[in-house]
């Protein structure tokens, strides 16, 4: 089995609600262009234990004291084991309910995925699968703090297509037959988060269940391809912690060859969501560059496209804001198939020759507000349709890096769960 059930840790006071409220924190790559929220968080959880402790937000990556936060965050995750703060749940799913800010539910799975499934390269072929690119630079300061990590706090959300709803979803019909773990606020209005140790009689149902989806003709009958290996597993959120996590490992397997196989490593804590799940909303990710001029970027981006100001062109569009303004830009002559990979293509290009720094958000309103700034401008895309997603994978790989985003920042799942992986 490719997802399978963990030893999970949770704190032993996962039935205190106040507690979990300051225990339980968002994934460490939102809000890395707004320090307010994570100074906000900084006075939320102040004197108590909490995952904040055991994670380094992304914000502070290019910190020159970053060495030194990572020493801090593996000795509190030592010290959050020597004191006992955890109690352990062997060999178990946890059934989650997330209510999201704006009140719906969100159904998920906690378990672990056998990282010998996927791999992040272009063209895989893995039971796992990326849907983004991977940016390789992205890995090696995560590294750092895995390297030395003897726990691991999930953000990743993994995808299936179930599109009958019925691997996750009926779950919901029996949870009052469950253990219930933990039932929470989350922290600054994100909503509202319960999970259930699953019966072992409905961890059995779900192995049945997610072991058809690996069956290669049904596979290949649905999507109507002629292919080797399934698609099972698509990355929702969370492909770079992913992609840590099989480096960490691969790296493990040099130093000490097959016996790596038999270790806590060889696998990494993820939730399981249904693409088909009534709450995922592809969001667009937008992005804004900072920096350089926008008037500089657009003469650039005349020269290399044919592109109109006209509200009914017809192409490729987005909007460009810019000094206070903002505009359709439509692309009529665009190289890539999506409009978000020919934009992210030219990108790429133009910052490396002009200099500036792209930072990927979520959240129109946030674009707006650093696009105050004359030396920064922003780009709106709108969102994919999720129903294309798998298709999209299967026949052209994998889709530019940060294509889509799986609902609003205060939306990414939020650190509750631990396992030890040393």
């Amino acid at each position: 089995m490719t997802f399978k059930r963990a030893d999970i840790l949770l704190p032993k006071f996962s039935n205190d609600s106040e507690k979990m409220k300051k225990w339980s924190v968002v994934a460490c790559d939102q809000y890395t262009s707004e320090p307010e929220y994570w100074n906000e968080v900084l006075k939320i959880t102040e004197k108590s234990e909490t995952t904040l402790n055991l994670i380094v937000p992304e914000i502070y990556l290019n910190d020159k004291d970053i060495d030194e936060r990572i020493k801090k965050t593996n000795s509190a995750m030592e010290s959050y084991i020597k004191d006992e703060v955890f109690d352990e749940y062997k060999n178990s799913y946890i059934f989650v309910e997330r209510t999201l800010a704006n009140g719906v539910k969100r159904l998920g799975i906690v378990g672990m995925v056998d990282l010998e499934d996927y791999d992040y390269e272009k063209g895989s072929q893995t039971k796992i699968r990326a849907t983004e690119g991977t940016v390789i630079s992205r890995i090696p300061p995560r590294l750092k703090v895995r390297k030395d990590a003897p726990v691991e706090l999930p953000h990743i959300m993994m995808l299936i297509d179930d599109e009958n709803c019925d691997i996750i979803e009926s779950n919901s019909e029996i949870k009052d037959t469950f253990k219930k773990v933990y039932d929470f606020e989350l922290m600054q209005n994100s909503g509202h988060l319960t999970g259930y140790k699953m019966s072992d009689e409905a961890s059995d149902e779900l192995d049945k269940k997610l072991a058809k989806l690996e069956d290669i003709d049904a596979f290949n009958a649905k999507y109507g391809v002629k292919k080797d290996a399934p698609l099972v597993f698509a990355m929702g959120d969370g492909n770079h912690s992913l992609a840590t996590a099989k480096a960490y490992y691969e790296n493990l397997k040099k130093e000490i060859g097959e016996e790596a196989k038999n270790t806590p490593a060889r696998y990494a804590l993820c939730e399981l969501v249904n693409l088909h799940d009534k709450s995922l909303v592809f969001e667009a990710i937008h992005r804004v560059i900072f920096g350089v001029s926008g008037d500089k970027f657009i003469e650039a981006f005349k020269e290399a496209f044919n592109i109109s100001f006209d509200e009914n062109a017809k192409g490729q569009s987005f909007v460009f804001v810019w000094n206070g303004e903002s505009k359709k830009v439509t692309v009529t002559n665009p190289e890539e198939y999506l409009t978000v990979a020919t934009v992210q293509k030219f990108l790429d290009s133009f910052v490396s020759e002009n200099g500036g720094e792209i930072d990927y958000i979520h959240g129109e309103n946030v674009v707006y507000k650093l696009c105050e700034d004359k030396n920064n401008f922003g780009i709106i895309f709108d969102a994919m349709d999720k129903s294309d997603l798998y298709k999209s994978v299967i026949l052209d790989g994998v889709l530019p890096r940060k294509t889509f985003s799986m609902g609003d920042a205060c939306d990414k799942r939020f650190y509750t769960e631990a396992r030890l992986i040393k």
